[in-house]
């Protein structure tokens, strides 16, 4: 890690030219590494631009005040990748993540730089700083950003990176989250970050839509397995019906993964052209490990997978089916 760093922080000294982008409905964890990088980088007299295929969720709005975040658009803003010096790839190591903006940073002649903390990376990116013990891209943000001791890590990149961090470790509860977690975090808030305005403004500023979103889904929930599997499911025409999308789904896993016994809980999201799957597990269950089986990846305890035209109700029983044989080793 040392090592990669002082590459990186290199690149980072000898370039001017900055895009910084990340996967699909960008999470916490993305947005707030992509702020506190793009902070960081104008402290150090750099040129920046974010640019993201996905518009900014609403409930994460409140920490870009200045519009920073641009929603990708080819015709706009593809002079900005193709003319870079540098790119970051934060919190996603696979290309086709990036959707929009994937062919031009493939066509682009400049460095690209990959800071995940996911499993599996792809071969696409020219440095990788890649840790999976880590809670969050954040968490490693905070250790390259912590290196240049000309930069002061100010109150913008605090909130950035506590957001980031937080959202990650689901409130500091995650297996990850340990002594080094909390010092990281205590130091975060030395320097501006405030925690209950960030909790509050995550996950206590929902919209109506969105609560009644959760009602709906919460009345799909059903478990299989002997109680060990609980899955909800969010269709288009609930989304229809309550004004909402996909995105307003973050988080909704932690609802099955709450029920008594329960060691495996999925949600299942129906989009226009296929379906989502989020898959959640407790113990040494590799959940990953079925993700891959669809398509996707993640962590030993937290994974996703994105399939394109294919049916709700034709995946639910394949992705139950499936679980049982991740599920014999903790009965």
């Amino acid at each position: 890690m040392k090592n990669k760093i002082e590459e990186i922080k290199e690149l980072i000294n000898r370039f001017h030219n900055f895009v910084i982008t990340t996967h699909v409905n960008p999470d916490g964890d993305a947005l707030g590494s992509e702020l506190a990088l793009y902070h960081a980088l104008r402290l150090l007299d750099k040129n920046a631009v974010i640019l993201n295929h996905n518009s900014t969720p609403d409930n994460y709005k409140w920490m870009d005040d200045g519009n920073r975040v641009l929603h990708f658009i080819p015709e706009k803003h593809r002079d900005y990748i193709l003319n870079a010096d540098v790119i970051f790839i934060l919190d996603a190591n696979q290309p086709d993540r990036l959707r929009s903006l994937e062919p031009f940073i493939k066509q682009t002649k400049a460095i690209k730089i990959v800071i995940d903390h996911h499993l599996d990376p792809h071969p696409f990116g020219d440095h990788y700083l890649i840790d999976d013990e880590a809670t969050s891209t954040g968490e490693i943000l905070y250790k390259l950003i912590s290196t240049f001791d000309t930069l002061k890590i100010e109150r913008e990149i605090a909130v950035a990176l506590y957001t980031a961090i937080m959202t990650d470790t689901g409130s500091f509860r995650f297996p990850r989250t340990d002594p080094e977690t909390h010092n990281v975090v205590s130091h975060l808030l030395e320097c501006g970050a405030d925690p209950t305005q960030i909790y509050m403004n995550v996950y206590e500023n929902w919209t109506c839509g969105r609560m009644r979103l959760l009602g709906e889904a919460l009345d799909t929930l059903k478990t299989v397995h002997s109680g060990k599997v609980a899955y909800i499911k969010c269709t288009q025409e609930m989304f229809k019906e309550t004004g909402t999308t996909e995105v307003e789904t973050d988080n909704f896993t932690m609802y099955p993964m709450s029920i008594q016994g329960v060691l495996i809980g999925i949600l299942f999201n129906e989009l226009n052209n296929g379906i989502k799957i989020s898959f959640r597990s407790k113990g040494n269950i590799p959940i990953n490990e079925l993700a891959k089986e669809f398509g996707g990846n993640g962590h030993l305890n937290a994974a996703g997978a994105r399939l394109f035209d294919k049916k709700l109700e034709d995946m639910i029983p394949l992705v139950l089916e499936k679980s049982l044989k991740y599920l014999q080793a903790e009965i």
